[in-house]
């Protein structure tokens, strides 16, 4: 049985940051829906693994494109080079990012560019490269990857939580701008899921205790429990959704 609103047949996803974690998660679920896919990272080894991983799982069309998101030359290059040399992108998904944990008062300044560098500049230079290709054809789908963090704050990282508010209202602002050319751009924000950037939080009985408790579903997310919303928000279904940040959080963020 098919279901022809959520058929990514015939589409391709260029997914960031998607050697590991969410993003590769992303990058199979969307494949599973018939999605060709384009990973993106930085180390060619991880990433040469993930493409072999989905090829094993019967999922042909994969390649790979290994340019740096922090860099907007890079970037416009990388992209070019998918469009004319693989074919053209009609999903973005932003999703490269990092995280640094220190009290905000001995916050080092490298790690506040580096944060900014990775988790919103990589935003705003893949969306615009991705973004001129989709408004010359009248059509594509963009989804940037925010947080719980782009609502709430924690202490030791309000410079992340800066990037992920960044991130939430450049999402509103690519609508305000794109929509008119028929392109959807919307958002996810996950709440607290096992990933290897959150490995140390997973790791200590004292945060998932009160992770557990703060949270209304009472446990850690799954990374596959990211896909139904990216398969969403990548099909036909969401056509008139623009502007959105859909948080998949275990409820965090509607609960005290």
């Amino acid at each position: 049985m098919t279901f022809p609103l959520f058929d990514l047949s015939g589409s391709r996803a260029l997914v960031t940051g998607s050697s590991q974690g969410i993003g590769l998660a992303l990058a199979r679920g969307l494949a599973q829906h018939g999605a060709s896919i384009v990973l993106n990272g930085r180390d060619e080894a991880r990433l040469a693994g993930a493409a072999t991983a989905l090829k094993n799982e019967g999922h042909g069309a994969i390649d790979v494109a290994d340019f740096d998101v922090t860099d907007a030359e890079a970037v416009r290059r990388g992209v070019d080079a998918i469009e004319e040399g693989i074919g053209a992108i009609d999903i973005l998904i932003n999703n490269a990012g990092t995280q640094f944990r220190a009290p905000l008062e001995d916050f080092p300044a490298d790690r506040w560019e580096q944060l900014l560098k990775t988790n919103i500049s990589s935003v705003f230079y893949v969306g615009q490269a991705v973004a001129r290709h989709m408004i010359g054809r009248g059509r594509g789908k963009i989804i940037n990857i925010a947080s719980v963090q782009s609502e709430l704050a924690r202490p030791g990282i309000a410079p992340y939580t800066a990037t992920k508010g960044a991130v939430k209202n450049l999402t509103r602002g690519m609508c305000a701008d794109w929509a008119r050319y028929g392109l959807q751009i919307n958002a996810i924000a996950p709440g607290y899921f096992k990933t290897p950037l959150n490995q140390a939080l997973v790791d200590s009985t004292e945060f998932s205790s009160w992770l557990e408790k703060r949270t209304p579903a009472g446990r850690w997310g799954n990374v596959e429990e990211l896909v139904g919303a990216a398969v969403y928000l990548s099909a036909r279904a969401s056509s008139f959704v623009n502007g959105h940040t859909l948080y998949v959080d275990g409820g965090i963020t509607t609960s005290l």
